[in-house]
């Protein structure tokens, strides 16, 4: 990889990446992926005293469904049940597929909640940033991830190339779902959109919208 793409993709990394300063919550929301370092901030939240209710959403998506057994949602709360969170603290919601299903799905469990901890990838901060003031307007939201690196951020079932393409696949949903009524509007800088060009010229679209 050159180091132009390389270059264009930290760009990207930086954008994505939101890491709300953290206060004491109603709940923590915790957004099922392939990656289970998620679960692991969850719990470290849950330990910290910042929310004593953890709720974990996500059904099995197309990163996710040979990764594991259960739905995300389950693999999340066994992981967060490992690292010593009581399985009272934790419900699971296990139908969403997207992160505007994730969103409106823990409103309906919490309705009551006024002020959220959501904990999702670090490059997928952003995105969920802006669905929660829209799908979830009455919550004051808080959005964090794990305190992982660019270079770090890659797994054995989702390498550097993959990691690549979501972020620039979430980046188009940005700029194209305030449309569609799933978000709320972002703006994006010059330096961030050229980046997003850099990289879709290089072929890494395998995560773009269909019809993009």
């Amino acid at each position: 990889m050159n180091s132009i793409i390389r270059e264009a993709a930290r760009l990207l990394w930086q954008f994505h990446c939101v890491y709300d300063p953290l206060e004491p919550a109603d709940l923590v929301v915790g957004l099922g992926s392939y990656d289970l370092r998620v679960a692991d901030r969850c719990a470290d939240l849950f330990h910290e005293g910042l929310a004593d209710r953890i709720v974990f959403t996500g059904a099995a998506g197309n990163w996710t469904q040979d990764l594991y057994s259960t739905s995300e949602a389950e693999a999340f709360s066994a992981r967060a049940q490992e690292l010593d969170v009581p399985h009272t603290a934790i419900v699971t919601e296990t139908t969403a597929t997207n992160i505007g299903e994730n969103i409106r799905f823990a409103a309906q469990i919490v309705p009551e909640a006024s002020q959220v901890i959501f904990v999702t990838k670090p490059q997928t901060q952003r995105r969920c940033q802006a669905t929660v003031l829209k799908q979830w307007p009455d919550v004051k939201g808080l959005v964090t991830a794990p305190l992982t690196s660019y270079e770090d951020q890659p797994t054995l079932a989702h390498d550097e190339r993959a990691l690549i393409c979501e972020m620039v696949g979430d980046l188009e949903r940005i700029r194209t779902y305030p449309v569609l009524g799933f978000q709320s509007e972002v703006v994006i800088p010059d330096g961030v959109a050229q980046a997003f060009e850099t990289l879709v010229d290089a072929g890494y679209t395998d995560h773009l919208p269909r019809g993009a």
